[in-house]
């Protein structure tokens, strides 16, 4: 197995308040953040930080206290995060689309007593509601308007007005504003890495129950440092990421915004997914980096064959949260200029597991090597405590300083989660000769079919083979003979045709007759979620139809 280049230095964990304080020294005067064209340096975000955490502190915020982030991508993620944890609390991610129901779950479950949201109505009025049957104590509120250069928010205020909300002016809600006015001497909170919690990090997991993954400083900061050193290509306080990755996602969070502070990197933030917004970003700010999921690769590749935008500034990127198909790494790789490396994780981890190299045989299908410091164990799917030799399929076991600290509150949880203190991820994989990690599928995922294990991702594989075809998933639904059965879903490429009989003629050239699909239906778009990843899950629960396989 190759040598993956690392420092000569091994890392050591350090908090995350000091990954920025030390961008901030390094790269004082360097743009840090760019939202619409408004720009912050380092040296402007470290002092926005400390005046937040000068706030929270005096709102009560100590070590251990639980804050939560309910926003899209904007400054204001990035320095109420870092805020958070210089005050010594621990950060909780909220999905901004989730509904009532969900967010007050997860505010009971993590214990959270702050909100820091927007002052858009769809998101805050969910906020607000939590203050009558939560425990939440305070909403700090950040005006959206005022995040934006002085065009585009004069713009906004003018004929977006209505989907502002009103705020109450009582005690329960604080104005950012307000917050970052605090004048008053920071009292700097000493932090251990190794045992203080920065973030939790809520996930389904392997059972689907919602579960509050414990992300120490040192398992973050670690991880940032594991993925430079497999990234030695890229150059401190030169590099520009464009980020679209959700910050309160794992991936967005770790592989985008802790990343891109460690390195000093410009951070081009947009809140949302527009594809034609996108290419025209990249082509004018010109960004170096581009983390992203699949569905993200293959739209932008879809439409940028006409001459009309450049993507020739991007210089790495990372694809992860679903696999990444063959011919849409090509694609991209051929209209960039740029390597397109599949990269896997998972929330318990930080969540990067495993990279493909820059520098040596990039195996297709493979997600690459282990990180520095990451040791991946094969065990049997029937004896948990059996490690598999080399080439044999088995659930991927994990062990690294990257792996979480534990879910919150729930030692039953825990304790079924690791075997002899490996992590178990719950997907199905195998090592190659070479040290290559490959994963087949995730263990719930799995179709039994008349008695057989039928892979999804193989059957999803074949389908991305035919050249209609844009994007494919596959589930399992109850078949009365074989008792699960696999159906496929896809969506076809802009001018392409095909019909579902077409695509199950296609398929038997590739796949056995036990994993053929029962039909294939053809829809305008597949459920996503939050990252872009298809949602198997919204696909099994909606009603089925298409073409019957013969």
């Amino acid at each position: 197995m190759p040598a993956i280049p690392h420092d000569p230095d091994p890392p050591t964990p350090v908090s995350l308040p000091n990954l920025l304080a030390r961008s901030a020294a390094r790269f004082a005067n360097r743009p840090a953040v760019d939202f619409f064209g408004r720009k912050l340096t380092y040296a402007g975000l470290g002092r926005q930080v400390e005046r937040a955490a000068l706030g929270l502190q005096k709102l009560g915020v100590r070590r251990g206290t639980r804050v939560g982030l309910c926003l899209p991508n904007t400054p204001y993620f990035i320095i109420a995060y870092f805020a958070v944890l210089k005050a010594g609390g621990i950060v909780v991610n909220f999905n901004p689309l989730y509904v009532e129901r969900e967010i007050a779950q997860q505010i009971r479950d993590s214990g959270t007593t702050i909100m820091v949201t927007l002052d858009v109505k769809k998101v805050y009025s969910k906020i607000a509601a939590m203050l009558e049957v939560t425990d939440l104590e305070r909403i700090v509120v950040c005006s959206m308007r005022a995040s934006l250069p002085f065009a585009k928010g004069v713009l906004f205020a003018l004929f977006k007005s209505a989907e502002l909300a009103e705020i109450p002016k009582d005690a329960r809600h604080v104005r950012f504003s307000d917050l970052v006015a605090a004048r008053a001497t920071f009292e700097p909170v000493d932090l251990d890495p190794t045992s203080d919690v920065a973030v939790l990090q809520y996930t389904g997991g392997t059972t689907g129950v919602p579960k509050g993954a414990m992300l120490t400083h040192a398992n973050l900061s670690m991880n940032v440092a594991q993925i430079a050193c497999h990234v030695p290509i890229l150059t401190p306080g030169r590099e520009r990421a464009l980020l679209i990755l959700p910050l309160f996602h794992v991936f967005g969070m770790t592989a985008g915004m802790n990343f891109c502070i460690s390195i000093g990197a410009e951070i081009i933030l947009l809140p949302t997914f527009d594809v034609h917004q996108v290419l025209s970003v990249v082509t004018k700010k010109r960004p170096t980096l581009l983390p992203g999921v699949p569905s993200l690769f293959a739209a932008l590749t879809a439409r940028v064959g006409d001459g009309k935008y450049d993507l020739s500034s991007i210089n790495y990127c990372i694809s992860g949260g679903a696999p990444l198909p063959l011919d849409v790494r090509l694609r991209f790789e051929s209209l960039s200029g740029c390597k397109l490396v599949e990269g896997y994780g998972l929330t318990e981890a930080s969540p990067v597991v495993s990279a493909n190299p820059l520098d040596a045989e990039y195996k297709n299908t493979s997600v690459g090597f282990p990180l520095i410091g990451t040791s991946v164990e094969i065990r049997s799917l029937d004896d948990p405590k059996k490690i598999l030799p080399l080439g044999e399929k088995g659930e991927i076991c994990l062990r690294g300083p990257q792996i979480m600290a534990g879910y919150w509150r729930n030692a039953k949880e825990t304790e079924s989660v690791f075997v002899d203190g490996a992590l178990r991820t719950g997907d199905v994989g195998y090592v190659d000769e070479g040290g290559y990690l490959y994963l087949v599928d995730r263990i719930k995922d799995l179709i039994l079919c008349g008695g057989f294990n039928v892979y999804p991702r193989v059957i999803e594989e074949a389908l991305h083979q035919h050249p209609a075809v844009a994007e494919a998933a596959v589930i399992g639904v109850p078949d009365a003979y074989r008792g699960q059965v696999p159906k496929a879903f896809v969506t076809l490429r802009p001018g392409a045709e095909a019909t579902p009989e077409a695509l199950l003629r296609f398929l038997r050239d590739y796949v056995s007759r036990m994993e053929m699909p029962k039909s294939v239906e053809i829809r305008q778009s597949l459920p996503k979620t939050a990252i872009g990843k298809i949602s198997r899950k919204e696909l099994a629960a909606a009603p089925q139809g298409g073409a019957q396989a013969h």
